[in-house]
């Protein structure tokens, strides 16, 4: 683990395993909670990272961090948020392929674990999402296409995401949703969230009818 200066006011935690980047944005997360942690205005995990911004005294808190013991967290510990999903992307027949399942088991092995946001970027309201593991793992289209619609469900590496508006992209498409994954009039405007727990359920028309 390292802890690197960002700037003035700002920690970068760099960590060796998206397991462990998981765990010590829950542990921030719980400190911060219980008031144990320091003045810290934002937490914002990625793929191995955790960027502390707006901190107090960035040199206290990085010699503090680099002392911490921070154990394993259970994935299953956010809130949990289900989205029907109609598996009718174009990428199925790839997916299947690489996946070593027949076409229509795409929905069945996607479906069939829990997900877990484990950071957001990309786009407002974009979640990249863990649950597959490596043994689904699929690397990126190696020709983006030029528009995916909004909606789309997709799968890159071992990660799941929902294309919140129409914009390029790399992944492989395998399904379509009507759920509004980001919405200024909602409060908060993104659906998913760092640690949510993700739930795909099939559906005939994605809108769970």
């Amino acid at each position: 683990m390292r802890v690197l200066r960002v700037g003035e006011d700002a920690l970068l935690i760099d960590l060796p395993s998206p397991e462990e980047a998981w765990s010590w944005h829950a542990e921030l997360l719980r400190r911060r909670g219980d008031g144990t942690l320091g003045p810290v205005r934002e937490i914002v995990p990625g793929e191995r990272t955790v960027l502390l911004s707006g901190v107090a005294d960035a040199a206290a808190l990085s010699a503090g961090l680099r002392g911490w013991s921070v154990t394993a967290r259970a994935a299953g510990i956010g809130p949990l948020v289900e989205i029907p999903v109609r598996y009718d992307g174009p990428d199925l027949a790839v997916v299947a392929e690489r996946w070593g399942v027949p076409e229509q088991d795409v929905a069945v092995v996607h479906s069939g674990t829990e997900h877990r946001v484990a950071f957001c970027g990309f786009a407002p309201g974009f979640a990249y999402m863990t649950g597959l593991g490596e043994r689904y793992g699929i690397p990126r289209r190696a020709e983006p296409r030029t528009s995916v619609p909004a909606g789309s469900v997709a799968v890159a590496g071992r990660y799941t995401g929902i294309y919140p508006r129409s914009s390029p992209g790399g992944w492989h498409l395998i399904g379509t949703t009507s759920v509004r994954l980001w919405d200024l009039d909602r409060e908060p405007a993104a659906l998913l969230a760092p640690g949510t727990r993700v739930r795909f359920v099939p559906a005939p028309d994605g809108t769970g009818a």
